[in-house]
């Protein structure tokens, strides 16, 4: 009987043994295909790319990244130690990369040269709504070799996206987002957080230009409870933004609430849209306050 036991011993030894070299096995072919020079060639995929992998394995982020003139990245000042690079071919090759990250569809001829040198490239696809950021999330997770630095990126939204929704107001609050040169077009991303946040589109369709702008006098007609107004407080540093200080926008006082507010985290699409919804929330809650408080009912 001791010689049958030592025998079903070492036959479970080998078993486990088998078990563990294919786990040993497919745990570094995971980490010899995971990519160690990457540079990302887009400001939205490089909002990606930092937050997903360690500064070591960033060979470059393009230079809107951190660019301060003006501020578009959400990382401006979290990825100043990393190379920012304005993307050309010979800028890139130069970098000997093995992964260089892409949007779908920006900087072709870059696109083209790079599949010529035989470099791997990851295109991106823009995300149209919150479901395609986590499709998104995941597939870049997957594709870097952090699957789960990617599940908590989901993770830390969906965690926004639920204490934002606790606090929204019911009925959502009416609201216009008015940005530089009066553009008022909100869809994708965006749309889903204000939704988030407690706050529905009135922008009136039929008022648009054919660029998505709105007149400042369809926007008085409107008269929305919130109006965001998404650019820079203090007037002066560009024509663009003379319109969201024009004078006409004070026969709004006493109907609309009005709100300067920093659109940055809803530039590019991904999780980090949702730091925009707790600030966006707070403005609907202010909004529908004040609505209130002037006798609308609700």
């Amino acid at each position: 009987m001791s010689g049958k036991n030592n025998m079903r011993r070492l036959h479970s030894f080998h078993e486990w043994f088998l078990v563990l070299a294919c786990l040993v096995n497919s745990l570094s072919g995971q980490a010899l295909a995971a990519p160690k020079r990457v540079v990302s060639t887009f400001l939205c995929t490089d909002e990606y790319v930092f937050r997903l992998l360690p500064a070591g394995r960033i060979a470059a982020l393009s230079y809107e990244a951190t660019d301060r003139r003006p501020v578009v990245s959400t990382i401006a000042d979290a990825a100043t130690g990393i190379r920012a690079i304005r993307p050309s071919t010979e800028t890139v090759l130069a970098l000997k990369p093995d992964l260089v990250v892409m949007y779908a569809g920006t900087n072709l001829r870059l696109h083209t040269n790079l599949k010529k040198a035989g470099i791997a490239i990851l295109d991106v696809p823009w995300a149209n709504s919150l479901t395609e950021v986590r499709q998104v999330t995941q597939m870049l997770g997957k594709e870097l070799g952090v699957p789960d630095k990617a599940a908590a990126l989901l993770a830390g939204m969906d965690r926004k996206i639920a204490a934002a929704q606790a606090r929204a107001p019911r009925p959502p609050v009416s609201t216009i987002v008015y940005e530089p040169r009066g553009y008022a077009t909100v869809q994708g991303v965006t749309k889903d957080v204000m939704t988030v946040a407690g706050m529905v589109d009135v922008a009136p369709p039929k008022a648009l230009t054919r660029t998505g702008t709105l007149p400042v006098e369809a926007l008085i007609a409107v008269s929305p409870e919130l109006l965001i107004l998404g650019g820079e407080a203090k007037s002066g540093s560009g024509r663009a933004y003379a319109l969201l200080h024009h004078p006409a926008l004070r026969a709004l006082e006493g109907k609309s609430h009005m709100a300067f507010a920093d659109l940055t985290p809803l530039l590019c699409p991904g999780p980090w849209s949702l730091d925009g919804a707790a600030p966006l929330g707070k403005l609907a809650r202010e909004a529908r306050a004040l609505a209130r408080s002037r006798g609308r009912a609700y």
